[in-house]
């Protein structure tokens, strides 16, 4: 019971630990890292990996570059490349994953302006060609007007860099001010910013930050949907975008509980005429990435043929567009959890898409209660369980826990596009199964080899497996118990040992002994010792054993069966045949660990023992092979068929003792048995009233239909007492006067 109790102290730690970082009273990095991999392998397993071409991506790739030359290209092909998406191809919309916060002097035009105010400002000629051939060099004004009127969506990025300035506009924030101050969230929070060229930004009809979230282990798998800066709330890239799809609804910031100022920001709405789109957010505004595959979830065209018109129209008519670029050179890749290297561009793709089809995954503050709900519920069921059962039962509960808990979170990752929390329940429902398991290994079965160093030389297998389940239920130490003691001994052994060479005897004893102690374990008795040829051994300890007597002599009429298979070894070998007598007395006796500093022994003591003793010496007297005793008899109850032999007096004790030979078990002794068994108990009755002629016609009955040594015993002594009368106060005992 202490080491149960120990093992649910132990467990209920580890059940509080969890329950702790469920509750955030404080963080587990294991944990939150092996949440991350879980999420990252539910992704993974259940991404689609089908090509999405609602989205395409006009990619700036090595081919681009290699024929329209390095990046940054200028923007007259850029106002050109406009013109192809939406003239030509009629894309839906654009957007660019790229920032132009540099005005384009590539075309010269600020050399000529410089020579028209210098030293041409009187050349009228070149003056007028000046006038005449600005609009066509002024790439930037050029690329506005590209711009302009088209649903295009630029990205900018803010920054945290210290001392970085400020460069570029941005467009209008979607939410002013203190518009989220009075509600608890996270947010990010930013202090720069660089932004496109502010004409550029008027002219395109919206804009958005393409500032990833990268999480602890460096891994993208979330996008801030709105950041703070300057006290205003800006969208991303692809919020802007989405938006825009759907006719730049306004964002309205959507609450678990509107009324209390505390409840956490969960999702964004957006209202459009077909009706309210809510898309989920965590405690930072940001939302996880609907990842559709590995890169190549969206089609990529070469930015270069699409300059060139060499792509089919059907093949971006209609479709959302994002230009960005996967050229190792322009470092916009990022590690997320399907690539270690994935294009930011479709990064955008992914969530876009994610947010017009309501795919976006979410995480609701009240899956930390579930989450501690569903710790406190499948912890502290293993807890209590597994400390009491076995093994493979243990593990089949563990493993029927863990099966329960991941249906469940994958349940709510498809049914719901909930994001349940696995790690710590996963985590606790494994330590828990391998404390319990390490306790059995290493506690358990050194009490095992403990018991069975203490008890095992003594003890059947079985029976130490059973007392090492409740090892404080024995002990070494001496008692006073109702035990069941055995003595057997071989008839005539001086005998056999004088006519076998020393290793023939060795042999002979080994297969003896062998024979003899598996019957007795058999049958749940403890081997005391060997005597010589001799076998001592008891029932009722240290295993209690309510039947010790009727298995003290079971064993002992399968010690008999037993001899008769071994003699008929021993006679293909020429060696003699043994007779063994086995005398089985019950009674109180003392039992324990007993001995000499130098050496002990687990052995039983008493007057009960030396009967016992005594009535294996006497077995020959009476010519059978089993002799127990009146107590012994009387704890048979009803289920064995005996016959009484006489009550004896031996040396050493004063009160007489009644003898049985036991026969069998009711109803596997022959018929013709149980009449001889009447007929001689009408023998004895007769005998001990002294009516000695009707005792030997009896006995002479007896002889002529089954001879016995027994009935010649007696007939013996009614000739002695014929000659010798008793008296009349004889009270029919035995005495004998030696071992």
């Amino acid at each position: 019971m202490k080491k149960l109790l120990i093992r649910y102290v132990l467990g209920l730690l580890l059940l509080l630990g969890m329950l702790g970082h469920s509750a955030q009273v404080y963080r587990i990095g294991l944990i939150d890292r092996l949440d991350a991999i879980f999420y990252d392998a539910k992704l993974w397993l259940t991404m689609p990996h089908t090509i999405d071409d609602r989205v395409v991506i006009v990619d700036i790739d090595e081919k681009s570059l290699a024929e329209q030359g390095r990046w940054p290209w200028g923007r007259d092909r850029l106002a050109l490349l406009m013109d192809k998406l939406f003239d030509r191809y009629a894309a839906r919309l654009v957007g660019f994953d790229v920032v132009f916060a540099e005005a384009d002097v590539s075309s010269g035009i600020k050399s000529l302006e410089y020579l028209a105010g210098g030293v041409l400002r009187g050349n009228a000629a070149f003056q007028s060609s000046l006038r005449e051939m600005r609009p066509r060099l002024d790439y930037d004004a050029r690329f506005a007007a590209a711009l302009k009127k088209r649903p295009v969506i630029l990205g900018y990025y803010l920054s945290n860099v210290a001392g970085a300035q400020a460069s570029g506009a941005l467009p209008a924030p979607v939410l002013p001010a203190g518009s989220l101050a009075d509600h608890r969230t996270l947010i990010t929070r930013w202090q720069s910013h660089g932004g496109n060229l502010a004409l550029f930004q008027a002219a395109a009809a919206g804009g958005g930050h393409f500032n990833p979230m990268v999480d602890f282990d460096g891994i993208s798998r979330r996008v801030p949907l709105l950041a703070e800066y300057q006290g205003a709330y800006y969208e991303s890239l692809a919020l802007a975008m989405a938006r825009a799809v759907l006719g730049f609804p306004p964002v309205m910031p959507g609450y678990a509980d509107s009324a209390d100022d505390q409840s956490p920001l969960e999702w964004i709405e957006l209202a459009t005429e077909r009706g309210s789109l809510q898309i989920p957010v965590d405690e930072n505004v940001a939302s996880l990435i609907p990842y559709r595959g590995v890169q190549g979830s969206f089609p990529y065209f070469s930015a270069t043929d699409v300059l060139n018109e060499r792509i089919d129209l059907d093949k971006l008519k209609g479709r959302i567009v994002l230009v960005g670029t996967t050229a190792p050179g322009l470092m916009d890749l990022r590690a997320t959890p399907v690539a270690t290297a994935y294009p930011g561009v479709e990064v955008h793709a992914n969530l876009i898409m994610g947010m017009l089809d309501g795919a976006i995954k979410h995480k609701p503050e009240y899956l930390i209660a579930a989450d501690a709900l569903q710790v406190l519920l499948a912890g502290g069921m293993l807890v209590f369980l597994l400390p009491l059962l076995s093994p493979l039962k243990a593990s089949l509960l563990g493993l029927f826990m863990l099966l329960g808990l991941g249906s469940v979170n994958l349940f709510l990752w498809h049914g719901s596009n909930m994001v349940m929390p696995f790690a710590n329940a996963a985590l606790l429902v494994t330590l828990l199964y391998a404390l319990n398991m390490s306790w059995g290994y290493f506690v358990e079965s050194r009490t095992k080899r403990q018991f069975t160093e203490l008890f095992g030389q003594y003890v059947p297998p079985e029976l130490v497996d059973e007392m090492a389940k409740n090892p404080e239920g024995y002990t070494m130490s001496g008692r006073k118990a109702e035990l069941t003691v055995l003595f057997s001994d071989i008839r005539g052994f001086t005998t056999i040992s004088e006519g076998l060479q020393p290793d023939q005897l060795a042999t002979l004893m080994n297969e003896y002994l062998g024979a003899m102690t598996e019957v007795v374990r058999e049958h749940r008795g403890t081997l005391d010792k060997y005597i010589g040829d001799a076998i001592m051994a008891f029932w009722g300890a240290p295993v209690a054993d309510p039947e010790h007597a009727q298995h003290a002599v079971i064993a002992a009429l399968e010690m008999q069966k037993a001899l008769k298979e071994l003699n008929r070894l021993l006679v293909t070998k020429g060696w003699p045949e043994l007779k063994i007598g086995v005398g089985v007395n019950t009674g109180f006796m003392t039992v324990g660990d007993m001995g000499s500093p130098v050496r002990k022994a687990y052995t039983v003591m008493g007057d009960a023992v030396n009967l016992g003793s005594r009535l294996e010496g006497i077995t020959k007297q009476y010519g059978v092979g089993i002799i127990v005793g009146e107590a012994t008899r009387e704890k048979l109850g009803l289920g064995f068929v005996l016959r009484e032999l006489d009550r004896v007096r031996v040396k050493g004790k004063l009160e007489p003792v009644g003898i049985f030979e036991p026969l069998g078990v009711v109803g596997q002794v022959e018929k013709e048995v149980l009449d001889q068994i009447k007929l001689w108990e009408l023998a004895l009755q007769s005998y001990r009233a002294q009516n000695w002629d009707r005792a030997e016609m009896l006995l002479l009955n007896l002889t002529q239909n089954a001879p016995h040594y027994l009935y010649d015993l007696y007939v013996k002594r009614i000739s002695h007492y014929r000659q010798e009368p008793p008296g009349t106060d004889w009270d029919g005992v035995t005495t004998f006067e030696t071992k």
